[in-house]
């Protein structure tokens, strides 16, 4: 009779402790899951960080293979990588300064175009532009994070008196 009343207490027993750990189980399979879904997120943001700013690049690189010192103006370009489109805005190249170039070695194909002027004024100037573009998530996952890239690039580009009023 003392048998029996012993294993009737230790099947109470083992269904408490097969209990507990179904619970520690499903808190660590929970657990888990939230991790992994915030590492989901955080390697969705560095993707679209990475085209976004592959994205700005190509949107500035469009803005300054055109003379964009003659009327320096912002613009809104549309970019396509790797099958995303991205919205990207350029500001409106800004000056940063102008330097008179006083002397230009004679192998430079400028040499002749540049040669110092009447009063030893300079013809042309050595111009430093700095054009700003930046990306904002329109949907998807990115969207949801809230990511956003800037990009400023500097420039310098060679101007000739009569084109550097946008360099004032």
């Amino acid at each position: 009779m003392n048998q029996m009343t012993t294993l009737r207490r230790q099947r109470g027993v083992t269904l408490i402790v097969g209990l507990v750990m179904l619970v520690i189980i499903t808190l660590l399979v929970a657990s888990a899951f939230t991790l992994s879904s915030t590492n989901l997120k955080a390697v969705g943001n560095m993707q679209f960080r990475d085209e976004a700013t592959a994205a700005a690049n190509v949107a500035i690189e469009r803005v300054v293979s055109h003379d964009f010192t003659v009327t320096p103006a912002a613009s809104t370009e549309t970019v396509n990588i790797g099958g995303a489109a991205y919205t990207v805005n350029v500001a409106a190249p800004t000056c940063v300064r102008a330097l008179g170039i006083r002397t230009l070695p004679a192998s430079d194909p400028d040499a002749l175009q540049c040669a110092i002027g009447s009063g030893g004024t300079p013809v042309c100037f050595e111009t430093v532009w700095e054009v700003s573009a930046s990306v904002s998530p329109t949907g998807g996952a990115a969207a949801v994070t809230g990511a956003a890239v800037t990009i400023r690039q500097g420039i310098r580009k060679r101007l000739s008196v009569s084109k550097l009023s946008s360099c004032a």
